[in-house]
């Protein structure tokens, strides 16, 4: 027997790019219990399935310390303000502080620079010291957190963005400190740049939070869908305001019109329409009446109801589809294998090429290409200055170099601003996470970005019958008597005490009629057969069941009757007393409204259709004929074995997915590459079914689907973009176009490019919720 593993979550601090969640993983992987870990770079969240038996979620919370990423575990209790303020690990105000004080240090040394061309009169802020004083001012203030992450990282064997925009503005900082103490070296002192890369630098983390914030605010408003409070009915009768938290099962509520149902419960008193589209995304309302069950988060349209509570907290249906959808955002799909392999040695292949280019213009490139360098002396390009020996430019790095040594140190400080990391982290958590919470709102939930994945490339479509195709509601559509309404009362009758859907359909059509029902007496059922017993008032056993096991008892069918049964279409149920038939009741299941418009949909997306079911074989041709399907496409009294095999036939010529009721069709579910579940079963869902359609409505899966597509669509975009920049920049950074074009990237500018990189990918992620 397999160990218990529970699901942990943890909120991780100090995440900046993909090389810093592929070191969480494997930080995560290494420790004792731990079966499996999704990071999310995104919600900087990790989920956890650890052994109950030799995990440990301290020792994993002091291994992610000790690398630098210190995390705390979560609570899965939904949370309208923990989704909303994330876990970013500083608060709105203390990014704001940190970026107004980069922002005015770099609003100061740009005055600097008017001071130095003679544009102002500001002696002291035009010298060098002052310049010197930023720079330091700027390290140790709002850099502070970015050297101390990144050094971190670093001595953890994980190099970081941190880690690079560490490197780039400590030795520009330091490359300055050496000139301005030793101007015998000759380098120029470019204190403005750390003060520029840092303001750059935080300008756009704080950008991209902002933006990062919007990704999940799907999320925070289903989380925002369970009040505070709500109105406890004491067993006096009176009422009183309580917490949500401090509900318990059996208690009951009092919900006004206009309230936000505050946990899950069935009605007890009350009539009022329901709307539950926040979470099932069906447009039309329910009608409420007693023994109907609500979910957290639907709203009373009407009147004045009374709910028993029946779940709380964590195990509200509210609670388990915002968990499914955080739980669903962590999980990557295939295609960010890539990305995040790349992401996870990019510090590395970075941290080497700064240090090839700084070899190769110090030993080669300079005296190769003489005309890179620029006198110091006499002739100096304005926007240098000479301030008692010292050499001070306000250009791109290189732009002024004097020196061989002076160029390299310059361009591989370029280089190692320039790269960014954080696009290639986030250009695919940030397009699922839009998508999964876009998704959710609209009453469909999938997995995780592997299931959007496999969803973007099906080339079949297999759908069960009963609960999918039709409303699983049988109705009686057509009687064979020659007392119609008797026969009807007697077989009612006798199925009062049946749950069976064909006794549902019985009962539904003599209330219908308006029947008055009789006492059953020693009603027995008989195992898919039928029901056999006594009517008050009747002296003969009365059955109703299958025709040919009212045949066993003597029951004969007439030509007549035999011919009607022939022509049925639907499930044909006899009633007889004693050994006299009485007549035939057609039932059919309805169905649904939808099935046509969104058969055509997934019909003109080039998608292959299929029905398997384990009805009768009129039945199955008959709606497959109504709704377009060829014979070969048809499968009837198939057992549960029987799909599994037709389904792996179909895997071999493509992509397979199984609509089902997620309940009797659960193997089913689980063999195809998609299994995808209609109906309100969550647990359901996440037991078997990759993906599930939360309402009744089967048109959702054309929807699902191509949102599925457009979701893979926009990762492909943001991959392109991400790994495209890079290949650009770098090489420029490098100094690849200075000896023919002159071109340089000055830090400055590769810093605001690189913040630009991952707005744009969190951006293009955003746009999927313009449909």
């Amino acid at each position: 027997m397999s160990p218990a593993v529970q699901t942990v979550v943890l909120d991780v601090e100090g995440m900046k790019c993909g090389g810093c969640v592929r070191a969480v993983e494997r930080t995560l992987l290494e420790q004792p219990g731990v079966q499996r870990a999704d990071v999310n770079l995104v919600s900087r969240a990790a989920w956890l399935d650890l052994s109950e038996a030799d995990g440990d979620v301290d020792a994993v919370l002091g291994a992610l310390a000790s690398r630098g990423f210190p995390a705390r575990e979560r609570s899965l209790e939904p949370s309208s303000a923990r989704l909303a303020t994330g876990a970013s690990g500083l608060t709105w105000w203390q990014q704001w502080r940190q970026l107004m004080v980069a922002l005015t240090l770099l609003l100061l040394s740009v005055l600097g620079h008017l001071s130095e061309a003679g544009h102002l009169s500001l002696p002291l802020i035009g010298s060098l010291p002052f310049h010197a004083a930023l720079a330091t001012v700027a390290l140790l203030g709002p850099g502070r957190p970015i050297l101390l992450g990144g050094f971190a990282a670093a001595r953890a064997a994980a190099p970081s963005m941190d880690t690079l925009v560490g490197l780039g503005v400590g030795s520009a900082y330091l490359a300055s400190l050496v000139a301005l103490i030793w101007p015998q070296v000759g380098w120029p002192c470019f204190f403005n740049e750390p003060v520029m890369l840092l303001g750059f630098v935080l300008l756009g983390r704080f950008l991209e939070e902002r933006a990062r914030f919007r990704t999940g605010q799907a999320l925070h408003q289903l989380a925002q869908l369970q009040p505070d409070t709500a109105r406890l009915v004491l067993p006096d009768g009176a009422i009183r305001d309580v917490r949500v938290g401090a509900l318990r099962p059996g208690e009951r509520l009092q919900l006004l019109a206009g309230d936000r149902v505050p946990v899950d419960g069935v009605v007890v008193e009350g009539y009022s329409a329901v709307d539950a589209s926040s979470l099932t995304g069906e447009p039309l309302p329910w009608q409420a009446e007693p023994g109907l069950e609500l979910s957290a988060g639907s709203l009373n349209l009407d009147a004045p109801l009374v709910l028993e509570v029946t779940r709380v907290g964590a195990e509200t249906a509210l609670a388990r589809i915002i968990r499914l959808v955080e739980q669903a955002q962590a999980r990557r799909a295939p295609i960010q294998g890539l990305a995040d392999r790349v992401a996870g040695r990019f510090c590395y292949g970075v941290i080497a090429l700064a240090l090839a280019t700084f070899l190769f213009w110090w030993l080669f490139g300079a005296s190769q290409w003489p005309q890179v360098m620029q006198a110091s002396a006499p002739g100096m390009p304005q926007g240098h200055l000479m301030t008692s020996g010292h050499a001070m430019h306000h250009g791109g790095l290189g732009s002024g170099a004097t020196s061989p040594v002076g160029l390299a140190l310059q361009l591989s400080i370029a280089v190692l601003v320039v790269a960014c990391p954080c696009a290639l982290g986030l250009a695919t958590p940030t397009v699922i996470t839009v998508a999964t919470g876009l998704a959710a709102q609209r009453g469909w939930l999938f997995r995780g970005g592997d299931v959007i994945e496999t969803a973007a490339g099906l080339d079949h479509v297999v759908f069960d019958k009963t609960g999918t195709l039709t409303l699983g509601r049988p109705l009686v559509t057509s009687v064979w008597a020659k007392d119609a309404a008797l026969l009807l009362q007697l077989a009612a009758s006798l199925e009062q005490s049946s749950r069976h859907p064909l006794a549902h359909a019985l009962l539904q059509e003599a209330q219908r009629r308006d029947l008055t029902l009789l006492e059953p007496v020693q009603v027995t059922t008989v195992s898919g057969q039928g029901l056999v017993g006594e009517v008050e008032g009747w002296p003969q056993p009365i059955r109703v069941g299958r025709p040919d096991w009212l045949g066993s008892f003597g029951v004969a069918l007439s030509d007549e009757a035999r011919t009607w049964l022939a022509q049925a279409d639907g499930s044909v149920v006899a009633v007889a007393h004693g050994s006299a038939l009485l007549g035939l009741v057609q039932i059919e299941d309805q169905l649904r409204a939808d099935v046509v418009p969104a058969l055509e949909r997934l019909r003109q997306q080039g998608l292959a259709l299929a029905i398997f079911s384990g009805d009768r074989e009129p039945a199955v041709r008959a709606l497959g004929q109504q709704l377009g399907f060829e014979a070969a496409d048809l499968g009837w009294q198939m057992l549960p074995e029987q799909k599994l095999q037709r389904l792996e036939e179909l895997r071999q010529r493509g992509r397979v997915a199984m609509v089902g009721d997620g309940i009797n069709d659960a193997p089913a579910l689980a063999a195809a590459d998609l299994g995808i579940a209609i109906g309100t079963g969550t647990q359901i869902a996440q037991d078997t079914a990759g993906m599930v359609l939360m309402g009744d409505r089967l048109d959702n899966l054309p929807e699902a689907l191509t949102l599925a597509r457009r979701t893979l669509a926009k990762v492909r975009q943001n991959l392109f973009w991400a790994f495209g920049y890079n290949l650009i920049a770098l090489p420029l950074a490098a100094g690849a176009l200075l000896p023919s074009q002159g071109v340089l990237l000055s830090p400055p500018l590769a810093a605001l490019l690189m913040a630009i990189s991952s707005i744009t990918v969190v951006l293009n992620a955003l746009l999927l919720r313009v449909a």
